[in-house]
């Protein structure tokens, strides 16, 4: 599936999109990808701002400190692995992989080989197009109807 975000907006509303498309049942597991400034981060804030609970998380990058954790409904762990080689060293990311009571958003995927994600995933991909944006999703294993 494929889209074009013009605006600020638009990528808050596809956000939102992807926050419900999060809900049960569905999967626990976003990755994100894109270079430095294509909305990463604001489309997660996106995310977080439209499930229950958000009114408690303050969503910003973890840039530096590596994770978040906001107490929405799903739970939100929010994972910037931007500074890391190779993320499968980050402990606290392969304990979430594959669990099925958070939602497991991650920024940066690319630093994570490829053999630790989980087979039923959404891959995000940004990328500068005019203006706007474009976003790519690739639904694996019991989401790939998402694609249609």
């Amino acid at each position: 599936m494929r889209q074009y975000l013009e605006s600020l907006r638009d990528t808050e509303r596809f956000g939102t999109e992807l926050a419900r498309l999060c809900t049960e049942p569905a999967p626990r597991a976003v990755f994100f990808q894109g270079e430095l400034g294509t909305g990463k981060t604001t489309l997660i804030q996106a995310v977080v701002r439209s499930l229950p609970g958000s009114d408690q998380a303050e969503v910003s990058s973890p840039s530096f400190n590596i994770v978040n954790f906001y107490p929405t409904n799903p739970p939100v762990v929010h994972f910037d692995l931007y500074r890391l080689r190779d993320a499968s060293q980050e402990e606290s990311l392969l304990e979430y992989l594959g669990s099925e009571e958070y939602l497991l958003l991650v920024e940066w995927s690319e630093h994570l080989p490829r053999q630790y994600w989980p087979q039923d995933h959404v891959l995000v991909r940004l990328g500068f197009e005019g203006q706007g944006r474009s976003v790519e999703i690739t639904c694996s294993g019991k989401f790939d109807r998402w694609q249609e």
